[in-house]
């Protein structure tokens, strides 16, 4: 049993939840990287389009914050706040998981990229992040390193398709 005050065992094993949010942090990390492939070629500066990932990102939080906080109220007859303090729980990853695309966006621009080469940077990370994701996934799951390298090839699809996105919209 937990005391007042003390940090949970699993907090401290998942300081950034992304093993107990890891959906969270698959679709934060998928919305962010859509965003970046439709808006890099319409984006007027990096400010700009920094604004127009974390509003998409911040939006779609709100709506699957929502979802989680009625789900949680009408299934298990959780208070509104009760409800809403879970929906936060869960869902926040979301938001996190945006945050190293964009900064990958901001950083590589600051180097002296220009904003298309920024995005196609971002975009090869969100890849990367969708890969290592899914590798954890199945090591996490006690997968052997065909089952790992497996689930690593599904994240790969994943970013692919992101990446198809950008290609077919440009």
């Amino acid at each position: 049993m937990r005391g007042v005050g003390t940090v949970s065992e699993e907090h401290t094993k998942d300081p950034l939840g992304l093993i107990r949010g890891g959906e969270g942090t698959i679709t934060g990390t998928v919305v962010c990287g859509a965003v970046i492939a439709y808006g890099s070629d319409y984006a007027e500066s990096v400010g700009w389009f920094a604004v127009a990932i974390i509003g998409t990102v911040v939006v779609y939080w709100l709506a699957h914050l929502h979802a989680i906080t009625l789900g949680s109220a009408l299934t298990h007859r959780h208070h509104p706040f009760v409800a809403l303090r879970h929906g936060i729980r869960e869902s926040w990853p979301i938001l996190g998981a945006s945050a190293v695309p964009l900064a990958v966006l901001v950083v590589a621009t600051l180097l002296g990229a220009d904003l298309r080469g920024a995005a196609w940077a971002a975009m090869g990370v969100t890849v990367a992040l969708l890969v290592g994701y899914s590798y954890l996934a199945g090591v996490r799951s006690g997968l052997d390193l065909p089952g790992r390298l497996a689930c690593a090839a599904a994240g790969a699809g994943l970013g692919l398709l992101v990446v198809l996105l950008k290609v077919g919209l440009h």
